[in-house]
């Protein structure tokens, strides 16, 4: 979600209980926007989260940072054994060049963590089945982090009158609404600093109970969401790719509410990538935001122009589609966003990486092995600047076959390049971020 003000678009909590209480039509009133409390925001004591109902609409409401049902002195850091215990659901490589997604669990006792960990690993697959995440798994590490609740289950489930003590406090009927579940945001980031690195943070709670929520943080380990959602509802992993498009994207969402004001043209255009004041015929005209993708068929349905009504606006901003997930849940990225998401991995890894650190010094005796994790990733190699076709796509070199021209002792560069050339990104400025070298030292 973006941090932005909105006008006139008020908030009662009369309306967020009668649009969102038992998760219906989400979007069906002006669930947005400034409410009053919003202004405590900012020293962190409410956030900001949007409201996902079963029938894929959303809402934002503004909700407590902290957890009324959270138990104990230290919030987050619970002393019973394997709490806090960090295993690797998916490694890819050294978390510097790869997106970490930390998943932290609730409501799970000391003999649930078996579960945790199965449902941990079936929201990383639910997530990673959507385009673009599919076609670039192996840019990513996911890691576990296990919490030791009290009791299993999750406050409000199956009714508001259940109460259990659980180390992160998440709960339902937040705010008095049913199906968002909210969670005490300083435990989350206690456990998410146990990971070797926290791009990405998903709270998967112990409930079948559809719901969750998507909360508009930016924490100092470097993440810039939390996502919660239901362990056990197959449902509930739409919710955490809906927000990435946030965390990684830096999407905007394209939903609006009727009857809500027009976008104020005094604002200025907005800086997300899927969002615009112009229609297509304008952004043609300028050869900006999406234009590139004009007049081609989407993956999410219809054809990339400009329908109006986004960012909370229903008029006055256009979205490049009829209908992404940044609209609604079930659905796919549209082209514009699937661009802007491969960006958003590339800015936490990169396209090579190699077991030997660039800069090692090699002689001819060595032999280099680098690692290209997206399939049809371009490899050239150079010594001096100087290309070596002989070598191009191969990910292990025998130096013995490279020649070292010069005396003995002379010290030579040799550059290994790799570079995404995925359609999917068509914006030169974003492409350069899908290209990668790494340089040795070589001498004979």
């Amino acid at each position: 979600m973006r941090y932005r003000r909105f006008g006139s678009i008020v908030l009662t909590g009369a309306l967020a209980i009668a649009a969102l209480g038992t998760a219906p039509a989400a979007v069906a009133g002006p669930v947005a926007a400034e409410h009053p409390s919003a202004a405590t925001a900012a020293n962190g004591s409410r956030h900001r989260v949007e409201v996902f109902a079963e029938d894929g609409s959303i809402g934002r409401v503004t909700v407590p940072a902290a957890s009324p049902y959270l138990t104990g002195d230290r919030p987050g850091l619970a002393p019973a054994a394997g709490d806090g215990e960090v295993t690797p659901i998916l490694r890819s490589g050294d978390s510097v060049g790869k997106v970490d997604v930390v998943v932290i669990g609730d409501g799970y006792t000391a003999a649930e963590q078996e579960k945790f960990h199965a449902d941990a690993a079936a929201k990383w697959q639910e997530l990673s089945a959507v385009e673009p995440y599919a076609g670039y798994r192996n840019l990513f590490n996911v890691w576990a982090v296990a919490t030791v609740s009290a009791e299993s289950g999750i406050t409000g489930d199956p009714d508001r009158a259940t109460v259990r003590s659980t180390a992160l406090g998440s709960y339902f009927w937040c705010e008095d609404i049913e199906r968002l579940l909210c969670v005490d945001t300083k435990a989350v980031e206690n456990y998410a600093v146990k990971a070797p690195q926290a791009d990405l943070v998903l709270v998967v709670a112990n409930t079948a109970k559809y719901g969750g929520a998507g909360y508009n943080v930016a924490s100092p380990l470097g993440y810039d969401g939390i996502a919660t959602v239901a362990g056990g509802n197959p449902k509930a992993g739409q919710i955490a790719v809906h927000e990435t498009g946030h965390s990684l994207g830096k999407l905007a969402d394209e939903y609006f509410y009727d009857g809500s004001d027009t976008y104020p043209a005094g604002e200025g255009e907005p800086a997300e990538p899927n969002i615009s004041m112009y229609t297509a015929d304008r952004l043609t005209h300028d050869r900006a935001k999406w234009y590139r993708w004009i007049g081609r068929t989407s993956p999410d349905g219809g054809v990339v122009g400009s329908y109006e009504g986004g960012g909370y606006y229903p008029k006055g901003l256009y979205r490049p589609t009829e209908n992404s997930i940044m609209r609604s849940l079930g659905r796919e990225f549209n082209l514009p966003g699937r661009e802007a998401m491969i960006a958003g991995f590339y800015r936490h890894a990169v396209p090579l990486t190699s077991p030997t650190p660039a800069g090692t010094p090699l002689t001819r005796s060595d032999r280099l092995t680098v690692d290209l994790p997206v399939a049809g990733t371009i490899l050239s190699w150079s010594l001096d600047g100087r290309t070596l076709p002989q070598l191009r796509g191969r990910t292990t070199v025998d130096l013995r076959t490279v020649p070292l021209p010069g005396p003995r002792g002379r010290v030579h560069t040799l550059t290994a390049t790799a570079t995404d050339p995925t359609p999917a990104v068509l914006d030169p400025a974003l492409r350069t971020g899908l290209t990668a070298t790494l340089s040795w030292p070589v001498t004979r």
